[in-house]
Order: C-alpha cells, then sequence, then structure tokens
C-alpha cells in the first residue's frame, strides 16, 4: 500500500494521459469517416502519430536535462492539449496530422518523464511490484480510454474539449507532487544495427508487431465501420483487442520462459494468421462475433513484441540493455509508422480484408524467417526472464535491465 501511494501521482498522470491523448486515435478515425475524410488520410493520421512519438522519445532526455522532469512534463503535455484542442478549429486532413505528431510527441515524452522517475525511485526491492502496478495501471488506462470512445460524438468540439481537459489535467499529480524530481537519466544511444547484430529475428518479430499493432490501432476503426459497425461499438471493438491482449502476455510469458522463444515467435505468427482468416470469416457474422475476432486478434499479436525483445536480450550484455531496447523500440516505430497509410490504401482499394490479408502476409514472412534463423545457430543455453514491455518509451529498457539480469 505504501509503494502504490508513493507513485499515486505517476499512476495518475498515467490515466489521465491514456484518457486524453491515448483517446485521439480512435476519435479521429470515425470523427475523419464522419467528415469524408479518405481511408487514405485516415491512415496518414496513424503514421503521423508514430513521427510524433519517435521524437518524443529522443526530444524528452535532453528536454529533461535543459528545465528537469517537471517543467518537461508540463511542456509535453500542453502540446497534447493544444493538438487535440485545435482539431474542431481546423478541420482539415493535413492540419489534423500535424496535431497528430503533438499527440504523439506528448505520449512518448510525458511516458518517458515517468518511467525516468519511476527508474529513479524504484529499488530491487520493490521493481517487481512497481512493474506490477504499472502495468496494471498502463492497461487499465488504456482500456479505460478504448471505452470512452463510445460515449463521445464523433467530429464534436465538446468530444475534443472533453479528452484536451483530461490530457490538461495529467499536469496536476506529477508536477504537484511532493515526491523530490530524480536526477536526469543519460540519453540512449541510437543503435539500430545492434538489434539485428544480436538477433536477427528478434528485430524482424518487433518490425511485424509495429505492422499489426498500428494498423489494427489506427485504422481498426475504419474497419469496424467499413463491416457494420456503429461508431458507438468501435470503443468495444478495440477494447476487446486490448482486453485480450493483457490477457494473453502472462500465459505468452510463461510459455517463451519454458521453451524455445523463436518456436513461440512462429507460434505466436501462425495464431496470427488463424486470428487474421477467423476476422475475416466473422466479419459478416454479427456484433459478438466481430468482437470475439478482436479480442483474439489481440491474444495472439500483442504478445509478439515482449517475445521478441526477450529473445533479443538473451543475447545482449548488462551494458547493452538500454541501447538493445533503444533500437528494439526504433524498429517498431519504423513499421508503425509505414502501416496506417499502406493498411488505409488497401482497405481503400481492395476492402476491408486487406488489413488482415496484409498483417497475415507479415506473419508468414516472419514464420519463413524463424524457421530460417532456428537453422542458422541452436538456442542461448542462458536466458533472460519475460518481461512485459508496454512500448511506451525507449526509457523503459533502463526501467527493465535490473529484472532480467537477476
Amino acid at each position: 500500500m505504501r509503494l502504490l501511494i508513493s507513485f499515486a501521482a505517476l499512476f495518475l498522470s498515467v490515466v489521465l494521459l491514456q484518457l486524453g491523448s491515448g483517446g485521439v486515435a480512435p476519435l479521429d478515425a470515425i470523427s475523419g469517416a464522419a467528415l469524408g475524410f479518405t481511408t487514405a488520410e485516415i491512415g496518414m493520421l496513424g503514421s503521423a502519430h508514430f513521427v510524433g512519438f519517435f521524437i518524443g522519445c529522443w526530444w524528452a532526455p535532453r528536454l529533461m536535462g535543459t528545465v528537469g522532469h517537471s517543467r518537461a512534463f508540463a511542456a509535453f503535455t500542453a502540446a497534447g492539449t493544444i493538438g487535440i484542442l485545435a482539431h474542431m478549429m481546423v478541420v482539415d486532413p493535413w492540419a489534423w496530422g500535424l496535431m497528430r505528431v503533438a499527440s504523439g510527441v506528448c505520449i512518448a515524452g510525458c511516458y518517458t518523464i515517468i518511467e525516468a522517475w519511476l527508474q529513479a525511485k524504484v529499488t530491487n526491492a520493490t521493481r517487481g511490484r512497481a512493474m506490477g502496478i504499472y502495468r496494471i495501471v498502463d492497461i487499465g488506462g488504456n482500456l479505460a480510454a478504448q471505452l470512452l470512445i463510445g460515449v463521445l460524438e464523433p467530429a464534436a468540439y465538446v468530444s475534443y474539449n472533453l479528452l484536451a481537459l483530461c490530457c490538461c489535467a495529467a499536469i496536476f499529480p506529477l508536477t504537484l507532487s511532493r515526491v523530490e524530481a530524480p536526477e536526469t537519466p543519460d540519453a540512449p544511444r541510437l543503435r539500430p544495427r545492434l538489434a539485428w547484430e544480436r538477433s536477427p529475428l528478434a528485430a524482424a518479430g518487433v518490425v511485424v508487431s509495429g505492422i499489426t499493432g498500428a494498423a489494427f490501432r489506427m485504422v481498426g476503426p475504419v474497419y469496424g465501420l467499413e463491416v457494420g459497425l456503429r461508431p458507438d461499438q468501435i470503443a468495444l471493438f478495440l477494447a476487446a483487442y486490448v482486453l485480450g491482449g493483457a490477457l494473453a502476455q502472462f500465459p505468452a510469458g510463461w510459455v517463451a520462459d519454458k521453451y524455445d522463444r523463436r518456436m513461440v515467435i512462429i507460434g505466436l505468427s501462425a495464431g496470427g494468421i488463424i486470428a487474421c482468416a477467423t476476422t475475416i470469416l466473422l466479419a459478416g457474422s454479427g456484433t459478438v462475433a466481430v468482437f470475439l475476432a478482436a479480442g483474439l486478434f489481440g491474444v495472439m499479436t500483442m504478445p509478439l513484441y515482449s517475445v521478441s525483445t526477450a529473445h533479443a536480450h538473451d543475447f545482449a550484455t548488462t551494458t547493452e540493455r538500454v541501447e538493445l531496447s533503444a533500437a528494439l523500440m526504433f524498429l517498431y516505430a519504423v513499421g508503425a509508422i509505414a502501416s496506417p497509410i499502406v493498411t488505409s490504401l488497401l482497405i481503400w482499394g481492395f476492402g476491408p480484408a486487406a488489413m488482415f490479408l496484409m498483417i497475415a502476409l507479415a506473419c508468414l514472412l516472419l514464420i519463413l524467417f524463424g524457421i530460417t534463423r532456428m537453422r542458422a545457430r541452436p538456442a542461448p543455453a542462458d536466458r533472460t526472464a519475460y518481461t512485459y514491455e508496454p512500448r511506451t518509451s525507449f526509457l523503459i529498457g533502463r526501467l527493465l535491465r535490473r529484472g532480467r539480469d537477476r
């Protein structure tokens, strides 16, 4: 209980950030559809978010070093709030793209600061409990953000204003906390080749994870509308995906620690293909069937990132952990930046099923590559502990490093 109280301000800020900036993506998708944006333009908004996300990951450590944790957090939150509020002032897809860059910068920057704060305050004795609570709060806030969209009217000033208020309110818990801010962490170097050098399969796995996750989160609302869901049902559709992925994390971790992680990656990829086929087949079978298919898709695809990163860290030394996490996040961002725009173009040209055909193809290529890598070298004798990574900032590598090295 004392641990929960000591980090209550940070965790409350996480929830408010999820409700605010985290809720913009699905609201933008259904609002864009209501305003007559093309599918490609809606996909561009998702790609713009991840461009901002990448910028925020690297800008945050430098800004913290200049003005400190609290002021940097306030600056990033203000950027996200401005980006949300401006939506109904300028109704144009390209202008919204710039606003989504601001939202991506906000989420990445704020999470980098929160995770740096946690990293500096936890000890080996409290690390596991702190991370457990952090994961629950992160997933809970994500679920709440998806469900909130169900009660918001698309393309309405009040809807965006409510999200902006939640984002702005995230400033209060952290900046008014009486807990002393930690020292500024050093920024990790970006060495994308490090991920490939340590594990080509893990590098490919996180790219595929970026493709699948970004496609569903950013363009999934468009798919839902195309297959007959009402705008107020999109929230439950996305929540089913998040809930399925959350429930799968710990079983996937147990299997990944017990068996060859390469087989687990291949198995998850095969499951992803099955989930894609199931989703396509059930598209016309009613609302409940579509929700169940979304949950199955989350079960099969969301653990892929954590299993892939665990496999990469099996081949890394203690001093490489942070830079390896940064490299893996960079590769995830590469897949996530390209995926929404490509997915939206496919849906526009070939229909809603094209999204899952593209994801199934990515999973198939990962299976073939995994089989090739299994023939290249044996599995490592000593393996790091599986850790669920919420993919929020590069600094998560520091926060989880000691847990892997125990």
